[in-house]
């Protein structure tokens, strides 16, 4: 996973342009996805559209992946391939996505619901997200890695849901993955002490079922053992004075799909231009 790097207010402000180019990708996305459209359209839109913000699509290529965007659909948890299968009403979609601009990564996901979904899912979809922002509350000053993934754990555990254990959020700057690693279960109290200059990429993977998982052959695509489905929420967040500074934002997605939140209220010190 690399070493911990505290990064300057400069730096910072690099991976908040990169995060927000991905954050704006994912709002083109969001209006394009629906039955009938592949995941391959998906992946051809997002990598124009980075490309054309003068960044490089962060994922082409790292680690030999093949595509801009992983789409993992319905039991797939993360690093689907996209591909030329029509999207079905009722699935779901998480869309993982990474841009790279001036020397620095932005990383983030969401996943999207195709049309109407099953009730169930959408109570997952809910949690998932909400553990999410648990998550992001809890990274600051005095507090540790083992703090964190037990707000997730303990809020997505007492809804019944499967916690994945072998996929981990991490740190982000020059390296799309550095130190440490955060994952989404653990004991307060345990692990890396954060301390400001810290940037995360915080990201529950959860499960409606068991969170034991297995892998296609293709080397890359992560699914649920049983089948169920998965959500996979994603945020970059940067330690500042002591508390936690969105870099990324849902909000270009909400605003393409006509959705009011207010749940980055108190999350962001920078005002987001829409």
């Amino acid at each position: 996973m690399g070493s911990i790097i505290l990064k300057s207010l400069e730096q910072i402000e690099l991976i908040r342009e990169s995060a927000l180019i991905v954050s704006r990708t994912l709002g083109i996305l969001a209006s394009e996805i629906k039955p009938g459209v592949t995941s391959l359209e998906l992946d051809k839109i997002a990598e124009t559209y980075i490309r054309d913000q003068g960044a490089e699509p962060g994922f082409l290529g790292l680690y030999d992946f093949p595509n801009t965007l992983c789409i993992s659909p319905n039991s797939q948890i993360v690093h689907g391939i996209p591909n030329d299968i029509p999207l079905e009403e009722g699935d779901i979609i998480s869309i993982d996505c990474g841009a790279l601009k001036n020397g620095f990564y932005g990383d983030h996901a969401y996943t999207f619901a195709v049309g109407n979904i099953d009730p169930e899912v959408e109570k997952l979809l809910e949690v998932t997200k909400a553990s999410l922002y648990e998550g992001v509350k809890c990274f600051k000053e005095g507090n540790r890695v083992g703090d964190l993934g037990h707000k997730i754990q303990s809020l997505c555990k007492s809804n019944g849901y499967g916690v994945v254990r072998e996929l981990v959020g991490h740190g982000l700057g020059a390296s799309m993955h550095e130190g440490p690693e955060v994952p989404n279960y653990g004991k307060r109290g345990t692990g890396k002490k954060f301390l400001n200059g810290m940037v995360l990429a915080i990201e529950p993977m959860i499960n409606l079922g068991t969170h034991r998982i297995k892998q296609l052959k293709d080397g890359w695509t992560i699914l649920t053992a049983d089948g169920k489905v998965s959500a996979h929420f994603e945020h970059n967040v940067a330690l500042l004075d002591g508390k936690p500074e969105l870099l990324s934002s849902f909000k270009y997605i909400y605003s393409s799909l006509g959705i009011k939140s207010d749940e980055e209220e108190g999350l962001r010190k920078t005002p987001l231009v829409l």
